[in-house]
């Protein structure tokens, strides 16, 4: 019913940039929540930034003043952009998307969740 598909991560030097973008497609009603996730090896599954319908955002503590998201409303994107990256940013980024479905009943909301993507970073 919905697809979220993630663009934007690779290999970048310590002190890089990149800009994850995160596009839904689908039978989507109304877009609720978007968060960034991450996962290192052998580490648990842990929010980076997220941002509710309100536009209010959400921040890991290591990521404050570094990375910045935001949407699209129109297009049904989020974003994750990510400057003065450091070698411990390195983990695959996921996004998660809390979703109305065109069909389910006022007010239900589903989670989803892109395929993940890459970041490495180089010291």
């Amino acid at each position: 019913q919905v697809q979220l598909v993630e663009s934007g991560g690779g290999l970048v030097q310590a002190g890089g940039s990149l800009r994850l973008s995160c596009v839904a497609s689908g039978r989507i009603f109304s877009i609720n929540y978007m968060g960034w996730y991450r996962q290192a090896p052998g580490t648990e599954r842990e929010l980076v930034a997220d941002i509710n319908s309100g536009g209010r955002t959400n921040y890991l503590d290591s990521a404050k003043g570094r990375f910045t998201i935001s949407r699209d409303n129109g297009k049904n994107t989020v974003y994750l952009r990510m400057n003065s990256l450091k070698p411990e940013d390195t983990a695959v980024y996921y996004c998660n998307f809390r979703l109305g479905v065109i069909g389910d009943p006022i007010g239900y909301s589903r989670t989803y969740w892109g395929q993940g993507i890459q970041v490495t970073v180089s010291s």
